[in-house]
């Protein structure tokens, strides 16, 4: 055994102790470790050998903590919003850069925007526009039913890619059926686009000007670069423009257009909207037509304006135009215009040491 020398006070180091199993620390690693947090050991294979369950999931908590600090300024927002969606169908959503291709990656996540887009703006209405082969074409009418769109758009996937996208096309079609939308609500235009390139049949500055004067707001996801004509347009309008590198980022950037925007300062509002609260039809033997599928039903909601019947709600009357919400409708958009704070995360130190919940009003300390 070799005993080397250290200091004058003969102290000696035992080489047989520095080995791997003396160097260890308490936390079984080695002891120059210890203060470095080894965040590549919570990644972990899967049966196959894949990643992927464990990088969505890291990506699912940098999602939740961007949450935790979202804005809570109270400002004014439009909770009754008009929105169309416009899908890019051209042959550069072919593009395998997104798994399997561009254009299932947003078919899948349109649907999710869709479900999570009423789930936030219940008393809202939305619409779906396609635009391929230099032409646009409506997939479905603004309506407050998410199974109408979710089930048109996993139709529209199955169709093939051809031509070159229209942007002026595609926001001509979608003004024109946002101008039935009452002016108290916000009308907004979301397009989904991965082309570099626009066939325009015109000038698309006096689609702009157009746009501009019927106050709608323009925001674009786009799968490949930034486009200057794509970013003036979206601020131009009052919108926002985001390049998506991933399916991830592509996500973060359609969630982030589900809740309401601030209105634009010195923006008209009216202070008083008239809306009726329809009771549930009693169901009978004999089916009866209603208003706004002309399809027979045998339960349904009736207006109280008109006696019209409805299958579901929210929506407008087809009789006489009375919007029609249920309470619980109501109150779920109201949660934008007050928002909750942040949550605060505490130390684990005393400052617990004599608190209590504040949902179940129980006690409880550093021990338990």
């Amino acid at each position: 055994m070799v005993k080397p020398a250290v200091d004058d006070d003969d102290d000696y180091i035992d080489i047989d102790d520095t080995g791997p199993e003396g160097l260890k620390g308490a936390d079984g690693g080695y002891a120059w470790e210890e203060e470095y947090k080894r965040s590549w050991d919570v990644i972990q294979e899967d049966a196959s050998g894949s990643i992927q369950s464990s990088v969505s999931g890291l990506s699912e908590l940098q999602r939740k903590r961007r949450r935790r600090l979202r804005d809570t300024e109270v400002v004014q927002r439009g909770i009754m919003r008009h929105v169309t969606v416009v899908i890019d169908q051209s042959e550069a959503m072919g593009v395998r850069d997104m798994t399997p291709t561009r254009m299932h990656a947003a078919m899948g996540l349109a649907e999710q925007f869709v479900a999570e887009f009423f789930d936030q703006n219940p008393i809202s209405q939305l619409s779906v526009v396609g635009t391929r082969d230099g032409l646009a074409e409506k997939v479905t009418e603004l309506s407050s039913n998410p199974m109408d769109h979710v089930g048109a758009l996993r139709n529209r996937a199955q169709r093939d890619l051809a031509g070159e996208p229209s942007l002026q096309n595609a926001l001509e079609l979608a003004m024109h059926g946002l101008r039935r939308a009452p002016t108290h609500g916000l009308r907004e235009i979301i397009c989904v686009f991965g082309s570099l390139t626009t066939c325009d049949p015109g000038d698309i500055e006096q689609t702009l000007q157009a746009l501009r004067h019927a106050d709608v707001r323009v925001s674009m996801v786009h799968l490949a670069a930034e486009v200057h004509v794509f970013k003036r347009i979206c601020t131009l309008t009052g919108g926002s423009f985001a390049v998506a590198a991933d399916a991830d980022n592509l996500r973060d950037a359609l969630f982030e257009l589900i809740p309401p925007p601030p209105l634009a300062a010195g923006r008209a509002t009216a202070d008083m909207v008239r809306m009726g609260f329809p009771i549930k039809a009693r169901a009978t033997d004999v089916p009866t037509p209603c208003v706004c599928h002309h399809e027979l039903s045998f339960s349904g909601y009736l207006c109280p304006r008109c006696g019209s019947k409805v299958c579901s709600l929210p929506t407008d009357c087809d009789v006489c135009g009375l919007s029609l919400v249920s309470a619980p409708h109501l109150a779920r958009s109201y949660h934008h215009l007050f928002p909750e704070e942040n949550f605060v995360e505490l130390p684990g130190t005393s400052v617990l040491s004599e608190a209590c919940c504040f949902a179940c009003g129980v006690e409880w300390n550093n021990s338990t």
